[in-house]
């Protein structure tokens, strides 16, 4: 009991420090709440608001219902230009996407002579002018078929191909970045700040004062685990519940509570990391370059930006052995598809039994560190 005392109030005092650095709680403010909105709304995947200019000189019933059919949230309002100021208005940004109806064109396209129609397309808006181009050739073809069928509809097919999307009905980017965002959020502030306690204490001098009091390494490091680990826990359920779920109204279709259990088990590994670099780094400026060796190849490799398939064979069975991945694998069953434990219970034993090697190597460090100090 007395080792649990001290580590309950060697926590509250790791909670009293954070309280009292400022720039480190505005970090895990920010991160959890604008980083989340900005990530989830500037690095949309999907062509939105496209600024698009017809060249109309067929003037005909076709070439008006093609104009008609670009519409919102995909493209803003076509507007009329003339195929003079193509080159212009392309040269000075103004539109994405050109379109240029030829003259008879709906004679040519009922007399089966198969004309042009121009698309001319901005490329230095990469994700829009590639997805942009797809949706303007399907939207033209579209209206041309029904035009020629005299029917709202395209003709009879062979095969009836029926598309049905799951968990993201409307392949909106930001249902997914969002969320990716607040596990991207979770393993850089474990890191970050159970390292920075680490530290701050040896830059401070304090940690030569409490190797002199009747406690142990393993107090110390697990009070620093538990407190850290409890500030990201309660960060990430609040991110979840007002800023993805309240202001982006992004629904979240498992259960937040047995995700945030996920994440408790998962700490354990993130704030061992935290501290195994904290006992390297002499400061916080060798801290942050440590950091970034570390969390990035590990982000990149978690699963949350590029899928474990579409990675090299071998380079996606090393990716196993980190706890990120199956962090990331499960976080994805939960939010995304509404997991229960029965499905994910093998992730949470994977995660606990890695973080907990890691855990081992990094408790092993410190006492090193510590006996080296005393």
């Amino acid at each position: 009991m007395g080792t649990l005392a001290n580590i309950f109030w060697l926590g509250t005092k790791e909670l009293r420090s954070l309280t009292r650095d400022f720039v480190l709680l505005t970090l895990v403010i920010y991160a959890f709440s604008l980083a989340i909105i900005a990530q989830a709304q500037s690095s949309a995947q999907e062509v939105h608001n496209a600024s698009i200019a017809i060249v109309d000189e067929d003037h005909s019933d076709l070439s008006r219902r093609i104009a008609h059919a670009f519409l919102p949230p995909y493209f803003q309002t076509p507007q009329p230009v003339a195929e003079r100021d193509i080159v212009p208005l392309m040269n000075a940004g103004r539109y994405t996407f050109v379109i240029d109806i030829p003259p008879n064109f709906e004679r040519d396209v009922l007399g089966r002579r198969r004309p042009a129609v121009q698309l001319n397309v901005d490329a230095t808006a990469m994700v829009q002018a590639g997805l942009g181009a797809d949706y303007a050739q399907q939207i033209i073809s579209t209206e041309i078929n029904d035009f020629l069928s005299r029917a709202e509809g395209s003709p009879a097919t062979p095969v009836n191909l029926v598309v049905r999307i799951a968990f993201n009905p409307n392949v909106n980017t930001a249902w997914f970045t969002s969320v990716m965002g607040i596990l991207n959020s979770v393993t850089m502030l474990a890191i970050i700040l159970a390292g920075a306690a680490v530290v701050r204490e040896r830059e401070h001098g304090t940690m030569d004062h409490l190797l002199v009091m009747p406690l142990t390494p393993f107090e110390i490091a697990m009070s620093k685990i538990w407190a850290n680990g409890l500030v990201i826990t309660a960060a990430a359920g609040l991110s979840l519940y007002l800023v993805v779920r309240g202001l982006l109204g992004i629904p979240i279709a498992g259960s937040i509570p047995l995700f945030l259990l996920g994440t408790a088990v998962y700490l354990f590994f993130a704030t061992a990391i935290g501290i195994f670099l904290g006992t390297i780094a002499r400061s916080m400026p060798q801290l942050g370059l440590l950091y970034l060796l570390v969390f990035l190849p590990m982000n990149m490799l978690s699963g949350s930006n590029t899928p474990l398939e579409s990675m090299p064979g071998w380079l996606a069975t090393l990716a196993q052995a980190s706890p990120a991945t199956h962090f990331v694998s499960f976080a994805q069953a939960i939010l995304y598809r509404g997991a229960g434990f029965a499905v994910v219970w093998p992730q949470f034993v994977i995660v606990a039994l890695i973080g907990g090697v890691f855990l081992g190597l990094a408790l092993l460090r410190f006492r090193k560190v510590s006996a080296a100090v005393t």
